[in-house]
């Protein structure tokens, strides 16, 4: 348990990992092995920061996935590398185009460089750690694609977002309005409301709870 009472980053990895295994092996094909420690290194070079400790743990159990996945709601953790490729190219994006100024009209800018990626949507957008000083350092929220960043929809941090996403591959339910189903290749698939068919034509099933 961490500090919050809330599982680990890795005990949740932990859990997830089990489901996927019983029920999901195509997706947990796709999970890098651990990062190795010049990865985490080189990245935290190209920050000019140590990692949040949440995320050096999440890494050390999975060094991003292979290939984009959807076994996160709406999102694909990035590894090492990406994280720095990634957050190098937005805050250079953002420094060549005036997005490090929050305009009037917003409540945060288009990108910050204390926002640190660790995973990705399919349509670009970032899903980031916020490591501004003040009462709400490492909190969860989006970034990078359109419009300002957004942390409307927050998660208090890494190991509440991982613990959120174990519970409902184990027990049930979703995940802000996201929920789990098979692929017809078994892999898993995420999608907003319970009573989703299909994906692309295939079939789609409600993911199983439990290991049985």
């Amino acid at each position: 348990m961490n500090v919050d009472g809330l599982p680990s980053v890795s005990v949740s990895w932990r859990r997830i990992d089990a489901w996927l295994a019983v029920h999901a092996p195509a997706s947990l094909a796709l999970l890098n092995p651990p990062v190795d420690p010049d990865g985490l290194e080189s990245v935290e070079r190209v920050l000019g920061i140590p990692l949040p400790t949440e995320l050096g743990e999440s890494l050390r159990c999975h060094d991003g996935a292979s290939d984009w996945t959807s076994l996160l709601p709406e999102q694909s953790p990035l590894g090492a590398a990406g994280i720095a490729e990634r957050w190098q190219m937005l805050t250079e994006i953002a420094t060549e185009n005036d997005g490090l100024a929050t305009r009037p009209w917003d409540d945060e800018p288009w990108w910050h460089p204390l926002w640190i990626p660790w995973a990705e949507s399919a349509d670009g957008n970032a899903h980031v750690l916020d490591l501004r000083p003040g009462s709400e350092s490492g909190r969860l929220g989006w970034a990078g694609h359109g419009g300002c960043g957004d942390f409307s929809d927050e998660w208090q941090g890494l190991a509440e977002y991982l613990h959120e996403v174990s519970q409902a591959l184990s027990r049930g339910g979703g995940v802000r309005g996201m929920y789990p189903y098979l692929t017809s290749d078994r892999q898993v698939w995420w999608d907003l409301g319970p009573d989703c068919l299909s994906l692309d034509g295939e079939p789609l099933t409600a993911a199983p709870t439990g290991l049985g």
